[in-house]
């Protein structure tokens, strides 16, 4: 880099305040591309801005905690969003009383799949013991899924990551599996995306209607509580048949 850019990266490297402007900034950038390519799944702006981020420090040498001092305020309102999400749903609420049974048969099922399917799948490839107790809770939301990976035994910087991608993959590849299963009721996609797909799909179900957005909204605080709840009881069942 140009010395006198050094200098004043490593002035505003100091600055908590340098980890929350990259992160809007590159949100910004990621949210034009998608508005660009008229909103296609492909182009997710959490995708696209997370490779910005990453770019961004590898080429300026900054280490993460150093971006995570400022960015932390941003990680500080996923809490109040999370909770919020419940002001849509609450409008779903006589929709959701008559779907009642049938959501938590899908919460059960869609949830043991998530985890045993990539526990399994894993294990059947020849992956580690702390590889697959990674993998385990990849559909559940990230700070959930990390806690969860590192009392499991895993790596929850891994599982960060596996996190993000199948929530990707879910916004990217949803919408065509419901067309392909001829799935059109609004509220049975909303709630099988946050179960597969938690956040990330679930920004993408709201896009779809408000409520497509509360069900997976619903589906991904349920299935958060339900894996922290299970795991830890099933999978050593499961490491024991697969010889871990």
């Amino acid at each position: 880099m140009n010395p006198r850019f050094d200098e004043i990266w490593v002035y505003l490297s100091t600055t908590p305040l340098l980890g929350l402007t990259l992160t809007l900034v590159a949100y910004q950038a990621a949210w034009w591309v998608y508005k660009r390519a008229r909103f296609h799944p492909a182009a997710n702006p959490v995708m696209i801005a997370v490779a910005l981020l990453v770019a961004v420090l590898s080429l300026t040498g900054t280490a993460y905690q150093t971006y995570f001092d400022g960015a932390q305020f941003v990680h500080f309102l996923l809490g109040p969003a999370t909770v919020a999400l419940a002001v849509p749903l609450y409008a779903q609420l006589p929709r959701l009383r008559t779907m009642l049974l049938p959501l938590l048969g899908a919460l059960a099922a869609g949830s043991l799949t998530a985890a045993l399917s990539a526990f399994g799948i894993g294990a059947l490839l020849g992956a580690s013991t702390q590889s697959v107790m990674s993998l385990a809770p990849k559909s559940v939301t990230t700070p959930i899924a990390m806690g969860v990976a590192e009392s499991l035994g895993g790596l929850p910087s891994l599982t960060a990551v596996l996190v993000i991608l199948t929530g990707i993959l879910g916004a990217i590849g949803a919408r065509g599996l419901f067309r392909l299963m001829r799935i059109e009721d609004h509220a049975v996609r909303g709630f099988a995306t946050g179960v597969a797909a938690h956040g990330i799909g679930t920004a993408r179900a709201f896009q779809v209607s408000e409520q497509c957005g509360a069900f997976a909204a619903l589906a991904m605080g349920l299935n958060g509580l339900v894996t922290a709840l299970t795991l830890p009881l099933i999978l050593p069942a499961a490491m024991r048949l697969f010889g871990l």
